[in-house]
């Protein structure tokens, strides 16, 4: 199956993105028209012309209205006749809880995992956050699962920027520890990673090496993920009581739920960068170049 025989959809809320994911890839592309209904429920419509492999666009951030239309659109698409379906996803929703913690407890991350690979021949994503859990295919047991990292698009990002004084990239916890050093060595700069603490689901401690020296410098905070930002909050008040001059953000997915943006604006952080993994105005790195060459290279296998 080659490029020739695919289709991309895309959705309206990342149109944008999905369109230049296509051109990248060297898939046609077109839209499914979305409208919702006063009471909440979804209507649907297609293009007339379909492919045997269409790829579906779409991150899964603020998920449960996505997911009920995502599954209306793939039992369509197979009843008109698609071989093969895939989903790129950038952002991969419910992969948090990947375990019962407590009697009676539904593990999310199995059950929409599950639901996924039957859907989809192939599932493709970004930084997606797992925990127990090392890797995505066995949260997500499709045909192919296809992971991909940000961290291209942010080398790429960073070799662009004017950073004043020397500039540290400083990770919250010691599971972003391989995804920062291998950004710090593409972009040739230092690192340091911390420990993180949750202490609830808006309280976290942040404990710093006391080997290494903020005094001065700009500290560019890296997470895959910021959703009520309290993590970047309490990292970046630490790097500012040991010196740093400038405190940048860099995520992956910028959830930001409710007013979790306005209170990173109040803390010492002085600029907030995302990829475009989810559509928000602080995207500065662009995800396309990553995910069309993923796709392409999956197309050709199917030829």
């Amino acid at each position: 199956m080659s490029t020739s025989d695919a289709l991309l959809l895309g959705f309206p809320e990342s149109g944008s993105v999905a369109r230049r994911v296509a051109e990248g890839a060297g898939i046609a592309y077109a839209e499914i028209a979305v409208h919702r209904f006063p009471d909440g429920e979804s209507q649907l419509t297609l293009p007339d012309q379909l492919a045997s492999h269409v790829v579906l666009y779409r991150s899964l951030d603020r998920p449960n209205d996505k997911l009920i239309e995502l599954l209306m659109v793939c039992r369509t698409l197979r009843a008109r006749g698609a071989r093969r379906l895939t989903l790129v996803a950038p952002y991969l929703c419910y992969m948090r809880q990947d375990v019962a913690f407590h009697p009676g407890e539904i593990v999310s991350q199995q059950v929409v995992g599950g639901w996924l690979a039957e859907l989809f021949d192939a599932v493709m994503t970004v930084d997606p956050h797992l925990h127990r859990v090392s890797r995505l295919d066995e949260a997500v047991q499709a045909k192919q699962v296809i992971t991909l990292s940000a961290a291209p698009a942010f080398v790429e990002y960073l070799r662009a920027q004017t950073l004043s004084g020397e500039a540290l990239l400083f990770g919250p916890d010691s599971e972003s520890e391989q995804w920062v050093r291998d950004i710090a060595e593409a972009a040739g700069l230092p690192y340091v990673i911390a420990q993180k603490q949750r202490q609830g689901d808006r309280s976290v401690m942040i404990r710093l090496p006391k080997a290494v020296s903020f005094e001065g410098r700009t500290v560019i905070l890296l997470d895959d993920m910021a959703s009520t930002g309290r993590t970047l909050i309490a990292a970046a008040e630490q790097a500012k009581s040991l010196g740093a001059q400038e405190i940048h953000v860099l995520v992956t997915h910028a959830l930001f739920v409710n007013d979790s943006l306005e209170h990173l604006h109040q803390s010492p952080i002085t600029h907030i960068g995302s990829s475009d993994s989810i559509p928000h105005e602080t995207n500065v790195a662009s995800l396309a170049k990553t995910l069309a060459a993923s796709l392409q290279r999956l197309c050709d296998e199917q030829s």
